[in-house]
């Protein structure tokens, strides 16, 4: 395969809503490239994207897929990524290692809340963007309907390029507003015929024509000069303003294609090829340092993996840009992230499951190898000298969280050992051991996610899983004080067991002054501090912990012992087993013996005494609460607002970006367990959302008394 320079190369990040034809458009852009000679179907499972047995079996994209195309002596690297939301990982990953957007469209639906989405990613990450309606051959499509959408969403910087010429299943034909020409297909597509534009046509055209022509102009002096003399730019022209336009978003094309017949194709990949910007046209990427790192081939090597793909018969497929320098077969590099020494004993270009050998790659391209012993998914490797790192792939929060167990468990450990590689593949699934909540968790981004992964444990793996509701992490706490005693005793022949114990326990916050004296009822108890211990615990919050003990009572040694088995409990608190927080102890008095007393015997006197105390003290339940983003079309609004607050959620602000509604609320986390799948069926996959912890709140007291009541006859059995 032909070696290609960096400013040959350009990088493109294919994106769409499910059902927008991406695999479609992908089969017609490597057999107008010739680089397939038939173009595959989904239906016969022969395509070069979905190639994976899940994404054949369920019938939707799972993971991302590189490929390349050649046109015109330009090599265009290019990465399809999965529609659905819960796949949403692939496409922030192609969007980082890529330099601009392809957007794609259903044209039946117009933009949906996937365009939102990944439009909002190319914002941040300040990428170029292209729209693309498809599907022009659809009885529903309206692409006018369409472009005020688009227009309406992300204003005049959405500049048509072509429209159609009737849309429907009649569609063979589009005006071009670049060229003016009328392009016509056959019924097989392929190649257009170009004829002059129908008289009924020529005011619309022009008038779009202008538009183009001052959109472009704005993007340099020299042609904006030009276009206040003569109105009129070159073809070339045209593109240079376009180009500049692109890379700084003032300019968002909009181009028409029918990629099941092949119409539109070969003209989107001339723009794609001669205006799209080159790796060397973008702002560079930053190490972890802060320093530019521009794509130069005479710069020292470094390769940035982006991704891993695990196939059978071959093992591991690590997939990587060239971020500076120029790599080659054979060349030792070393990971900058694990310290080991890599080997590229093979480079690659790919396309889907096929691999091309190459014998080098330069700065800005793409390529893939096998083989390699201790590389993982966000590594960097460089050559000698070179000490380049790169973490600039920020995945989004988990969605929904199942917790699961192996079916046998003596597969347990090999389930551990699959997920992990999985996670490996795609970063975003979670995988946790909680000892609290004493389950294995695994976080995704929604229930399509979750289903993938359960399938491929079970069909490749052949570990069957059973996934469930995680228990929900509550909080335990206090809200007035109490005072316990507790005396520990046991004897039964030799050395006996002594200990009692006389503790306070009060809520604490944050700044609170020592305490002085407590009052309960008729009982004085005057605190004077001789030691004080602040602990601020794993799961949020603090403990207090006061020895006010005086006159020898208790000797200093015990109290380490004390405060053990008080924090047994603050781990397993008495209302839920759950952890309690922000509690302050005041150990003020006690017994000991001179033989029977050690340190065995005050951590039960403590622990025993703590939890009396503790169920006296106002005892209170703590929930998680969530701060929940939904973006959700107008017309569903009210739907989705009614569904979160039978979920016990409070609506904190509404705000429309880009054509839908932002809701903001603060939803129980209890709640929120099967919210990814009610959402989806709601507005039938037209909403998205994200999560964050917010808060803990106190549980309303009839759920309360429930969850307590479960606990005690729990802890009967």
């Amino acid at each position: 395969m032909k070696v290609y320079n960096s400013h040959d190369i350009k990088n493109i990040a294919l994106l769409g809503n499910d059902g927008s034809g991406k695999t479609t458009l992908t089969e017609a852009l490597l057999f107008e490239s010739g680089q397939i000679k038939r173009r595959g179907r989904i239906t016969a499972k022969n395509t070069v994207s979905d190639y994976f047995p899940v994404e054949q079996d369920y019938g939707y994209s799972v993971f991302s897929t590189v490929f390349h195309v050649e046109w015109n002596n330009k090599k265009l690297n290019i990465i399809d990524c999965p529609g659905s939301d819960d796949f949403v990982g692939a496409a922030i990953t192609a969007l980082q290692v890529t330099d601009t957007a392809l957007l794609l469209i259903n044209g039946r639906f117009g933009p949906e809340v996937g365009t939102q989405n990944h439009f909002r990613y190319t914002e941040k990450l300040g990428k170029p963007a292209i729209f693309l309606v498809n599907q022009l051959d659809d009885e529903k499509c309206d692409f006018d309907t369409v472009l005020a959408e688009l227009q309406s969403a992300y204003g005049p910087k959405v500049v048509p390029v072509q429209y159609p010429l009737g849309t429907g299943p009649d569609f063979h034909s589009l005006i071009d507003i670049i060229l003016m020409k009328k392009l016509t297909w056959g019924p097989d597509g392929g190649e257009p015929t170009l004829e002059d534009i129908p008289a009924e046509e020529k005011d619309k055209a022009e008038a779009m024509h202008k538009a183009l022509v001052e959109a472009a102009a704005e993007n340099d002096e020299e042609l904006m000069e030009k276009f206040f003399e003569t109105e009129h730019l070159t073809e070339d022209e045209m593109r240079e303003g376009i180009r500049k336009g692109m890379v700084t978003r003032s300019i968002f094309p909009v181009f028409c294609v029918c990629a099941v017949k092949n119409m539109g194709v070969g003209r989107l990949m001339e723009f794609l090829g001669n205006v799209v910007p080159f790796v060397d046209e973008m702002p560079a990427e930053h190490n972890t340092r802060g320093e530019a790192v521009a794509p130069d081939p005479a710069g020292p090597a470094s390769l940035f993996f982006f991704k891993t793909g695990v196939e059978p018969h071959i093992g591991e497929v690590q997939y990587f840009k060239v971020m500076s320098g120029t790599v080659c077969e054979g060349d030792d590099l070393v990971n900058a992230d694990r310290g080991s020494r890599e080997r590229m004993a093979q480079l690659f270009v790919c396309s889907g499951a096929t691999r091309e050998k190459v014998e080098r790659l330069e700065a800005g391209d793409i390529g893939c190898t096998v083989k390699l012993r201790d590389v993982r998914t966000g590594n960097t490797l460089n050559a000698k000298g070179c000490e380049n790192r790169f973490n600039f792939i920020r995945y989004p929060r988990p969605k929904i969280i199942r917790a699961i167990r192996a079916v046998n468990e003596a597969d347990t450990e090999k389930m551990m050992a699959a997920l992990s590689r999985m996670r490996q593949e795609d970063p975003t699934w979670e995988v946790e051991q909680s000892k609290e909540l004493r389950q294995t968790l695994v976080r995704g981004q929604g229930e399509f996610h979750l289903r993938t992964l359960k399938w491929r444990l079970e069909n490749l793996d052949k570990i069957p899983v059973e996934l469930s509701a995680q228990k929900i992490p509550y909080r335990e706490t206090i809200t007035r004080a109490a005072r316990a005693d507790y005396r520990h005793k046991k004897q039964s022949g030799g050395a006996g067991q002594f200990a009692e114990v006389h503790l306070v326990v009060e809520p604490y916050s944050e700044g609170m002054p020592d305490p002085t004296s407590y009052k309960f009822g008729n009982q004085e108890i005057r605190v004077s501090v001789k030691g004080r211990e602040e602990i601020d615990l794993e799961w949020g919050g603090k403990l207090v912990f006061i020895n006010s003990v005086v006159g020898g009572a208790i000797d200093a040694r015990f109290m380490p012992a004390i405060l053990k088995g008080v924090m047994s409990r603050m781990e397993q608190g008495p209302l839920t087993g759950s952890y309690a927080r922000d509690v302050r102890v005041v150990v003020y008095d006690g017994k000991m013996h001179p033989v029977d007393s050690n340190e065995l015997s005050f951590m039960l006197a403590g622990r025993t005494a703590f939890s009396k105390a503790f169920r006296e003290a106002g005892p209170k339940v703590l929930e998680p609460i969530y701060d929940v983003e939904v973006f959700v079309p107008a017309a569903l609004l009210g739907d989705v607002m009614s569904d979160l607050q039978g979920r016990r959620g409070l609506i904190v602000g509404m705000s429309s970006e880009h054509g839908y509604e932002k809701l903001q609320a603060k939803v129980p986390l209890r709640e929120l367990s099967d919210y990814a799948t009610t959402l989806s069926s709601l507005t039938g996959g037209r909403a998205s959302f994200v999560m964050k912890f917010a808060s803990y709140e106190l549980l309303p007291p009839d759920l309360q008394n429930k969850l307590t009541a479960e606990n005690d006859t729990a802890h009967e059995e």
